[in-house]
């Protein structure tokens, strides 16, 4: 009897344990930030579909579609993505308002793959304030790797710095002693690529570069800029300007009957947004570099990964073009944002978001062999490797191998 009753005791007590191990463990089960629920995750977006950058505005509307097949496929975790994408028309005081908009209205619990080098600058210390995650800036800015001040903040692709060392050193080796004529955007994003190049040139660069010449991105054209690099003559011209820009000049050379060796900026490397419209013709040879599979290049028409991109774009964005490199940044990074999503399990904080987003050592299929997506608490740069490539025909090939360009 007694033995019983103290066995009962026990039970009861035990099973109080586990009534209270439960509670705790549903407890650290979920734990929500405003724009996570049960059933939904609400992700913020700025895009330029409007403006002078309006040839990416393909980059929201991929994300946008990889998100609707997501969740066709019940979502994450059992929870559904809704994606609030905004245009700012590449303009720094719209994307500020575009991203109060979605904090503090659309209360989103993160805002993901925002566009632009001006538009990342003008609402960098407003997400930090907020404790909000800007994740996976869509722009090679080498100021999204900075952990110690702007721990909320996290870039994705190679930053421009880490690509023209890349230049510089292939430059250096393949071209020594040729001088160099630079173009490029006067904000953060062309000069990121001065830094780099300067970097990479070392004390040689004084010497080598005899001109450089920047352009407003409300600028019309580039041609007198254009124009202006060639009366230096020099043997190497270096173009960096996003695509619209990248094209003008790809055609006032070919107007001017000019034949320098032609570095073009990996943003502007899209066939159709780029190539085409400056004309094939115009295009040959020029030199540039990646870590995305050209959809346009033959040696991935029977890789698998490109064929379930492709599946994907003809099923879920049929309208988007599948020559543009663009779409395939677009699944990419939607890639990565569901990658994180899936390691924060339940735990759908803010906090947990950026724990997660620099905790990242994974490959995505439609990047090049050999380059991974790789973060620590101390390192903000996902990827930080490319290889080089050269415009022939109707398409990019791809080149020697896969270079890293982290500074030495």
């Amino acid at each position: 009897m007694h033995y019983g009753a103290l066995s009962h005791a026990k039970s009861v007590a035990v099973a109080g344990l586990i009534a209270v191990a439960a509670t705790s463990a549903a407890g650290a089960e979920k734990k929500y930030d405003p724009g996570a629920t049960d059933t939904e995750i609400k992700i913020g977006n700025i895009m330029p579909y409007s403006g002078p950058a309006s040839a990416y505005g393909t980059i929201g509307k991929t994300e946008e579609a990889y998100f609707n097949k997501l969740n066709a496929a019940g979502g994450i975790n059992g929870r559904k993505i809704t994606f609030i994408s905004y245009d700012d028309a590449y303009s720094p005081p719209k994307a500020v308002e575009q991203a109060r908009k979605l904090v503090e209205s659309d209360e989103v619990l993160l805002i993901f793959n925002p566009l632009g080098t001006p538009s990342n600058s003008a609402i960098q210390k407003y997400m930090n304030a907020k404790r909000v995650p800007q994740l996976f800036v869509s722009s090679g800015a080498a100021k999204w790797d900075d952990p110690k001040n702007f721990p909320w903040t996290i870039g994705w692709q190679p930053s421009y710095q880490v690509e023209a060392r890349i230049y510089a050193a292939y430059i250096l080796k393949n071209y020594p002693g040729k001088t160099i004529g630079i173009l490029y955007q006067n904000d953060d994003f062309g000069k990121d690529y001065l830094i780099g190049m300067h970097d990479g040139l070392g004390d040689k660069a004084g010497k080598l570069i005899v001109m450089e010449a920047s352009y407003e991105d409300t600028a019309p054209t580039v041609d007198s800029q254009v124009i202006q690099i060639k009366a230096e003559n020099p043997d190497i011209f270096l173009n960096i300007s996003t695509p619209k820009f990248a094209a003008q000049a790809i055609g006032k050379i070919a107007e001017l009957n000019w034949h320098p060796v032609h570095f073009l900026s990996n943003v502007s490397v899209s066939v159709g947004a780029v190539m085409k419209p400056a004309g094939y013709e115009h295009s040959q040879g020029i030199l540039s570099a990646a870590y995305l599979k050209d959809p346009r290049d033959p040696r991935w028409r029977f890789d698998l990964a490109m064929i379930e991109w492709r599946a994907f774009m003809t099923k879920w964005y049929p309208e988007g073009d599948q020559d543009d490199a663009a779409t395939v940044f677009g699944y990419g990074v939607a890639k990565g944002l569901e990658q994180v999503l899936r390691q924060c399990g339940d735990d759908l904080t803010r906090a947990n978001i950026m724990k997660q987003a620099a905790n990242l050592n994974f490959e995505i299929g439609i990047y090049l062999p050999g380059t991974r997506i790789k973060t620590s608490p101390t390192d903000f740069a996902p990827l930080e490797q490319l290889q080089m490539m050269r415009f022939r025909g109707e398409s990019w090939e791809l080149f020697g191998p896969v270079m890293s360009g982290e500074k030495s």
